[in-house]
């Protein structure tokens, strides 16, 4: 099939690494700007993609365009740094580039956007968790169909994304996406501190309970600033926590799409931890507690457990986790 142009990928991390190869491997031409640990790797080992249905592929190192700085010319740029590094980022793209962000949180199109004007910022998001198995070698655990805000400049792109393996749906109003995914991002915190798989963790009452009442928190917190979270999974979000609290005999019946991840996802912030590079947790559990003071009101609990990741990340039982929160 043809292609609108070359893709951009800035910040080739996990998720850009896995977008950006699946899409190289449909066909497009990809550039992808990085870290230099992992633009060594891929010079060295080639780009590996391996997800939970058995599919796997290997672009060797002279098939892939590496860049230390964003080269011009791309017809469209997926954004993909930390949260943290967005504005920086943006600044350093070529004027008038189109832009979709696939990182987490619900504002990084909007600080994007402040940060370099003349970029056409759009908000899309990740359903599917990546993990780096090894030095250029990125795993899909999870499943789900990318999101993102529509607009003309966007729907060249859906037959492309569709071939790669990468539905794309557009949606005229992003925000409530944003949010729901977010929802599901509270247990990125609580799977750090697990220090456990996605699925080990989930498996466990306990820690469930920990993400459930944070999820209580923040929906209360959407409900007092008028914002109705879309539904993102099998469940509708406000049925999430009495669903994750059920005993393990029950919540494995019931959440069977859930539980639908291999034994190699982990959470990004895990991955985050374990190299000792700054988390995210302040684009999730951050942004509840932003939102909570903004109509006077506060979330304790998720500003709780963002504390414990940036100042005491080590290892805890759920229970212990639980006595923490007081949950």
């Amino acid at each position: 099939m043809g292609w609108p142009g070359p893709l951009l990928v800035m910040g080739a991390g996990a998720v850009g690494c896995y977008v950006g190869g699946c899409l190289q491997a449909a066909g497009a031409e990809v550039h992808f700007v990085g870290r230099p640990r992992v633009l060594d790797a891929l010079r060295s080992r080639g780009l590996t993609v391996t997800d939970l249905d058995g599919r796997r592929f290997t672009l060797p190192p002279p098939a892939l365009q590496l860049h230390a700085e964003p080269p011009v010319g791309a017809a469209l740029v997926l954004l993909c740094v930390k949260s943290a590094a967005t504005a920086e980022a943006a600044r350093q793209l070529p004027a008038n580039s189109l832009v979709l962000s696939l990182q987490n949180g619900v504002s990084n199109a909007e600080t994007a956007a402040a940060a370099a004007p003349g970029l056409r910022v759009l908000p899309g998001m990740v359903p599917f968790n990546v993990a780096e198995l090894a030095p250029g070698h990125y795993h899909r655990g999870t499943a789900g169909e990318l999101a993102a805000q529509d607009h003309p400049g966007l729907q060249p792109w859906c037959d492309g994304f569709a071939a790669a393996g990468l539905p794309l749906r557009l949606h005229a109003d992003l925000k409530p996406v944003l949010w729901g995914k977010l929802l599901l991002n509270l247990n990125n915190p609580v799977n750090a501190l697990s220090g456990l798989p996605l699925r080990a963790e989930l498996l466990d009452r306990d820690f469930r309970r920990v993400f459930a009442a944070l999820q209580r928190e923040a929906l209360a917190v959407l409900q007092r600033a008028g914002i109705a979270p879309a539904q993102v999974t099998a469940l509708p979000a406000q049925r999430l926590p009495t669903v994750l609290s059920l005993p393990n005999w029950l919540f494995e019946r019931l959440a069977r799409r859930m539980l639908r991840i291999d034994a190699q996802a982990r959470s990004s912030m895990a991955d985050d931890l374990a190299l000792g590079r700054r988390t995210e947790v302040d684009a999730f559990c951050g942004a509840v507690v932003r939102l909570a003071r903004a109509h006077g009101t506060e979330a304790p609990l998720n500003a709780r457990i963002a504390e414990l990741v940036e100042t005491d990340p080590r290892p805890r039982s759920g229970k212990a986790l639980r006595a923490e929160l007081g949950v």
